[in-house]
């Protein structure tokens, strides 16, 4: 019995060693020939691909940016004083990868995952940071607004799901606030954010995140921060790799809203690296690719079929001038590439009025189809109220006599702009932004100093809430204004009035 045992076990083992199908696992290798500021030329590595991960000897990793005939150039990912000239470098034949899914959510990692808080990410899946945009037959027109909260946005340059829209302006003028403000607006909406900040100091970018924390928004955020101590090619990599982790959320059919703040940094980053790699410098020393750089990454931004699963990316690009200038490279690059621009001006910055968006320059290309019906019904005159106003207010600073129509129009301006005023973090709900321009529209605030304005359009919306919930149950449930719902409003407004 004992030798049949053993011929069995012998065959076993005879048939597993000839069915066996040795796989040999081939490694490439290359030398560092040069080395300086972050970026290496090595030779060797024939077969490498543009943006393969490299594995250095002494344990940095380095990622492919330039092909040549006889080696390749790339940039380091870390500042590593390890590297040396002669170490050995081997091709991991993939790609950079950023970790996805829901481990990421509210968690503050780098351009390629590591985490700061210094706990493990258990990623189980992993995504490319570069990947082409999907195309138009998979996408589908854009038609739900994005509320940021800030009714002079929401009601005059609306921004939908799936949208690219700009906030330009020179620097303290508010522009990441209002993209942190729209952050904390989407609580409860179901909606996934991505702060993507890119060159920021450490201390902005732990400011942003303890605002998210204080407001409940890390909940449903996700922040990733290539800071200015980092690499150039951190920096360069960031916005991508915050893509990438949005496309995973959008292609599982939920929304998601990316900011990436700011891309005048991530151009200037990228030009760094060109320079470094000695790339021939174009207009301002960008390389002549600068527009494919910003245009390939919010390309990506989409409103899917619903074969595709319907998901959104909208993204929210910021970009930083110079006195204004909108004109320059970066900012008339970007400007071309997305579906419109909020313009934050500075005058009107330092006049006070918070946001102080220019309603002039600033466009949604979207348009009207991103807007609520309750949004259209009470908007519709907003920006042209608002243009003559400022048109007229210019001849009025020189003292000249008016006649009473054009002294009404710029009492009714003024209201405007003084509703338009909102603070930080005081975002409004759909339901208050159509009460206040509904009353606006029926001059139910007309007589009252514009100082009070704020304090009186709350107190109406408060009186509202409290005597006719029904109102309010019912712009935000059918986010329409019917006729029944507007007949109660209206009486609403004027028993409010005669108080």
């Amino acid at each position: 019995m004992n030798e049949t045992f053993s011929e069995n076990i012998s065959s076993y083992l005879k048939r597993i060693i000839d069915s066996y199908e040795f796989t040999p696992i081939s490694y490439r290798y290359g030398t560092v020939e040069k080395l300086g500021d972050g970026v290496v030329r090595v030779s060797g590595l024939p077969d490498c691909c543009y943006g393969e991960l490299l594995e250095f000897e002494s344990g940095a990793y380095g990622m492919v940016m330039d092909l040549e005939e006889n080696g390749v150039g790339a940039v380091l990912l870390e500042k590593s004083n390890l590297v040396r000239v002669g170490e050995t470098v081997k091709g991991t034949g993939r790609v950079v990868r950023v970790p996805v899914g829901d481990c990421c959510i509210g968690r503050v990692i780098d351009p390629i995952g590591r985490p700061f808080d210094g706990e493990a990410l258990d990623a189980k899946e992993y995504l490319p940071v570069e990947r082409p945009a999907p195309k138009l037959i998979d996408r589908r027109p854009v038609d739900t607004p994005l509320q940021t909260g800030f009714i002079s946005i929401d009601s005059m340059i609306p921004i939908g799901r799936g949208q690219r829209e700009l906030i330009i302006g020179d620097r303290q003028t508010g522009k990441t606030s209002i993209a942190i403000d729209t952050i904390v607006n989407q609580k409860n909406q179901n909606i996934i954010c991505i702060y993507c900040a890119i060159g920021q100091k450490a201390s902005t970018v732990a400011g942003v995140v303890k605002t998210l924390e204080d407001n409940g928004a890390m909940d449903y955020s996700i922040v990733v921060s290539s800071t200015a101590a980092d690499s150039p090619a951190m920096q360069y990599l960031a916005p991508y790799s915050a893509c990438a982790i949005g496309e995973y959320f959008m292609e599982q059919g939920k929304d998601v809203l990316v900011v990436y703040d700011d891309l005048s940094k991530h151009a200037i980053a990228y030009r760094t690296v060109s320079l470094l790699l000695h790339r021939p410098p174009g207009r301002e020393a960008y390389p002549g690719d600068v527009f494919y750089l910003h245009s390939r990454l919010l390309e990506r931004a989409a409103c899917l079929s619903k074969e595709k699963g319907g998901g959104t990316l909208t993204a929210l690009p910021i970009i930083e001038t110079m006195g204004g200038n909108i004109a320059a490279y970066i900012p008339t690059n970007v400007i071309s590439i997305t579906d419109g621009q909020i313009y934050l001006e500075s005058e009107l910055f330092h006049s006070g009025v918070r946001p102080a968006v220019n309603t002039g320059l600033s466009v949604s290309r979207v348009g009207r189809s991103a807007q609520t019906n309750a949004m259209k019904k009470v908007s519709g005159s907003l920006r042209i109220e608002l243009a003559q106003y400022r048109e007229m207010a210019v001849f009025a600073r020189f003292g000249a006599d008016i006649d009473d129509t054009t002294k009404n129009m710029l009492e009714r301006g003024e209201h405007l702009t003084a509703l338009f005023n909102q603070g930080r973090l005081d975002t409004y709900s759909l339901s208050e932004m159509v009460v206040m321009l509904y009353a606006f529209n029926r001059k139910a605030f007309n007589g009252i100093e514009n100082d009070l304005l704020d304090e009186k359009s709350h107190e109406l919306y408060s009186f509202i809430k409290e005597n006719y919930p029904s109102v309010i149950s019912d712009i935000e449930s059918t986010r329409d204004l019917d006729d029944g719902t507007a007949d109660t409003l209206k009486k609403a407004i004027k028993e409010w009035v005669s108080l």
